[in-house]
């Protein structure tokens, strides 16, 4: 029997109840290259890091649709704390994946945080009870202030090849290579982090390919959809909701701005008279309107999926894919028409619409939003032809 919910919260209230803080704070996040303490236990009495994890460690298993509109409004706040927050979320969910108590030591506080990278750049060599790993991690998001990362290397496949290996290691057993000097995200802490013969049990590593076909650990966790569903489509639908409250955020202080500037080297004395305003704001906004669509529309098909237990057809884990780079690629769009709109007053640092800019720039270079790659394997499948990628 599922373990009886606890008390759900507005969750998306309470994100929204934030964004004054992280509004504050988010000059201190680009230059110090982290996020400050005092979002960080806002973060945490709110609620929001529990979103991902199960009821029985006093979470709220909640679904795609409240992660959406939760970190729509962090991201409204401040882009490094909402992409932050996304990675917690879906790290979360992957350490959900393992064996019951695995979760039991990850889990043994609601309030853990998770964060991870899926790119298998170390080595996992088999050793009595388990496996030693070295290599490391660039772009670690959150490594900072986590307790847990999810871990991606190259272990022995019984075949006698190599195949990719999901693990959980305590942030305790790592080494963090302070790095993070960025053009956008800057306050996410992104760090590097180093694993030097770091000793992993059996019980901690599950391979890839049993994760990729939805073949998971956790017996307890088997009974709820949330997770019985791919983990492709649950990152997608995790980390929307950053690049559309950016885009919420470029479009607010656009238009709270607007009545009292001018353009220069022209007659208007307010911008909002211009016609080229009423152009640049209309199709920003039907722009940003487009990009949310396309993220309630996947956050609507993955939580359809958790409740009717229904399998994902090859074009619905592709249309997953291509709906994550569709937001980002809008929504990068969008704010550049506003950014463009915004004049030379916008270069300053404590103007959010340069740093809202840089940050949707740099989450459009991400692997897994990069709008190119998601177009071209939906094309693809919609030509017939079979995916160029395990990762739908």
């Amino acid at each position: 029997m599922e373990t009886q919910a606890p008390t759900q919260p507005d969750l998306v209230s309470r994100a929204s109840g934030l964004i004054p803080i992280l509004r504050k704070h988010a000059l201190w996040h680009e230059e110090h290259r982290r996020l400050h303490d005092e979002v960080l236990e806002a973060l945490t009495a709110s609620g929001v890091l529990r979103m991902r994890i199960p009821h029985r460690y006093g979470g709220y298993q909640s679904d795609a649709r409240t992660v959406l509109y939760v970190l729509r409004e962090l991201s409204r706040g401040d882009g490094s704390t909402a992409w932050t927050a996304s990675v917690w979320s879906i790290s979360s969910w992957l350490a959900c994946l393992f064996p019951d108590e695995v979760q039991d030591e990850v889990f043994s506080s609601p309030d853990t945080r998770v964060c991870g990278v899926l790119t298998p750049s170390a080595v996992a060599e088999p050793t009595s009870g388990g496996f030693t790993v070295n290599g490391q991690w660039r772009f670690v998001s959150g490594a900072l202030h986590s307790q847990w990362q999810a871990i991606i290397a190259l272990g022995p496949a019984p075949d006698g090849t190599q195949w990719p290996v999901l693990g959980l290691v305590p942030m305790s057993d790592l080494e963090i290579v302070d790095d993070w000097h960025t053009a956008g995200l800057r306050g996410t802490g992104s760090v590097t982090v180093v694993a030097q013969g770091v000793f992993v049990p059996q019980e901690r590593i599950i391979p890839m390919p049993a994760v990729l076909t939805e073949q998971y650990a956790s017996r307890t966790n088997a009974e709820h959809g949330l997770y019985r569903q791919p983990m492709m489509a649950i990152g997608c639908s995790s980390f929307t909701g950053s690049a559309i409250g950016l885009g919420k955020a470029a479009l607010e202080g656009f238009l709270e701005q607007l009545p009292e500037r001018k353009i220069t080297y022209t007659s208007y004395d307010s911008q909002r008279e211009a016609p080229l305003t009423h152009f640049q704001v209309a199709g920003a906004s039907l722009k940003l309107e487009e990009a949310e669509f396309h993220a309630r529309r996947l956050a609507d098909l993955v939580d359809g999926k958790s409740v009717a237990g229904d399998s994902w057809t090859v074009h619905e884990r592709a249309l997953a894919r291509v709906s994550l780079g569709r937001v980002f690629d809008l929504t990068k769009e969008a704010v550049g028409v506003l950014r463009t709109a915004s004049g030379g007053s916008s270069i300053y640092s404590d103007v959010p619409i340069q740093r809202i800019d840089r940050d949707v720039q740099t989450l459009n270079m991400h692997a897994l939003m990069h709008p190119n790659t998601n177009y071209e394997l939906y094309g693809r499948v919609l030509c017939g032809l079979e995916p160029n990628t395990q990762y739908l």
